[in-house]
């Protein structure tokens, strides 16, 4: 069994819910007023290109309200009371849109018809629906209690704690697949036949052993080097946590307790599963009202900047983005070419490399728009941790090594740190700016992104941006 697996059988269930319910919900509301619709009879009214175009429609309509409400995002781990409620609100808001979307223009003989129409229809739905989650999410945990599905979890460590994490997780319904072989670990614990590998083994092991998350036991955690190691781990993009104690430096994410040991995700940020799908959405749309919108000035832009100096029109450099992957990021070029001959080197307010153009263009974040193009293909988001290059990454881990946290959301065109710092022109100011992209990881939600957006918005009208 797939997680794939899982939350098909869960979005082919909605549907088949949600095409019953809206069947069942149709043959009531002729019942009540056919005689508003002119239909012979039923047959005719159900098989009328009104209800046939809904027919098909509504039922998407409710699955991708579903997925709005992140209910597919984890198909397994679910809470019944959880499930209860985020299938009772969703359902809510899908019968009040489809209500007046679709049944307020019907004009009843009278409006107690509309509140039995609504309340059937709330019902269908919510109990058509809810019974066929509530049956695949017994049969997911009584499978799970039986042992026949479990998450396979690879443990990074051999020490003593990593053995007794092992028992425990063990007991909680996970597969421990095996142990990896950690230098750091001075007197092992583990049997030797339970070693799968080392470090350097893990991009092999991972897909031969099919494993779905990666916990790390190592008394090297507060290295910086050891740090760089649980970076690199990123690229597997699954969930990696760490086991670790309270004053650690990274602990600063979403702790729980295991046999008494704080347990971080490393890999997980503050927002809802609801949120994050929202977010995404919301990303794609503005990015394309943005494109068309600001085309005209975008085309100005490239104009005005292959005019004024010799060179490309547009500047691509690669950044460390989600989960440490990364991108080519794309900016209008504000700088004469071969401004970096001499290595990296951060811009200053009256730095002689950047052009005429360039400075208004930094002034009014012009030359950061077409960045929409790199939301779009999925690199970053409107809002959030401005994305750095690896040269300019290890210098900053040296001071503060919890900056990987901000590798588990994607990087923003905009951010906390930008509108209430502005630009760095050292290591030093990088870090300083640290800070607030810190604060922003630790209390992300869509509310925090819209003030940022405003905030944004206002700097740009304002030519702040410098």
């Amino acid at each position: 069994m797939t997680l794939t697996w899982q939350r098909a059988k869960y979005l082919l269930s909605d549907f088949l819910a949600s095409s019953l319910a809206w069947v069942l919900f149709n043959i009531l509301r002729f019942e009540v007023q056919a005689v508003f619709h002119g239909y012979s009879s039923l047959g005719s009214y159900l098989c009328s290109s009104t209800i046939l175009l809904g027919q098909v429609f509504v039922p998407l309509f409710w699955l991708f309200l579903f997925w709005l409400s992140g209910f597919y995002n984890k198909p397994y781990g679910k809470s019944r009371l959880g499930e209860f409620f985020n299938t009772f609100t969703t359902v809510i808001l899908g019968v009040t849109i489809l209500f007046f979307g679709m049944v307020l223009n019907d004009l009843p003989s009278s409006y107690e018809v509309y509140y039995r129409l609504f309340s059937v229809l709330f019902l269908l739905q919510f109990f058509l629906c809810y019974a066929g989650r509530a049956c695949l999410t017994q049969d997911c945990i009584r499978k799970i209690r039986s042992g026949k599905y479990a998450l396979n979890v690879l443990i990074i460590g051999t020490c003593a704690r990593a053995q007794s994490l092992a028992a425990e997780l063990t007991r909680q319904g996970y597969a421990v697949r095996g142990f990896i072989r950690d230098d750091d670990d001075l007197q092992p614990a583990v049997e030797p036949s339970s070693v799968v590998g080392g470090w350097s083994d893990l991009q092999r092991l991972i897909p031969a052993l099919r494993i779905d998350e990666l916990v790390i036991v190592s008394a090297a955690s507060a290295d910086p080097q050891w740090v760089k190691k649980l970076y690199s781990l990123y690229v597997f993009k699954i969930p990696v946590k760490v086991l670790l104690s309270e004053s650690h430096p990274l602990a600063r994410g979403h702790l729980r307790t295991i046999h008494g040991s704080p347990l971080l995700d490393v890999t997980d940020n503050n927002l809802s599963e609801a949120e994050r799908n929202i977010k995404w959405l919301m990303d794609k749309l503005l990015s394309i009202l943005a494109l068309a919108a600001l085309s005209p000035l975008l085309l100005y832009a490239a104009w005005r900047v292959k005019r004024d100096s010799d060179g490309p029109v547009f500047f691509k450099q690669e950044r460390i983005g989600y989960r440490g992957r990364p991108f080519l990021i794309y900016k209008f070029r504000t700088m004469y070419i071969d401004a970096e001959h001499a290595g990296p080197s951060l811009s200053k307010e009256d730095d002689p490399r950047i052009t005429p153009f360039g400075h208004t263009m930094r002034k009014y974040r012009i030359d950061e728009l077409p960045q929409f193009w790199n939301v779009l293909r999925g690199d970053m988001s409107l809002v959030g941790p401005r994305p750095e290059r690896m040269f300019y990454i290890n210098k900053i881990v040296e001071r503060a090594p919890y900056y990987y946290l901000l590798h588990n959301v994607r990087p923003g065109i905009t951010s906390l740190g930008m509108v209430k710092y502005g630009y760095a022109s050292d290591v030093e100011q990088m870090t300083e700016r640290l800070k607030y992209d810190i604060l922003y990881y630790e209390n992300m939600s869509l509310a925090l992104d819209i003030t940022i957006l405003f905030y944004t918005i206002q700097t740009v009208f304002t030519g702040k941006g410098i």
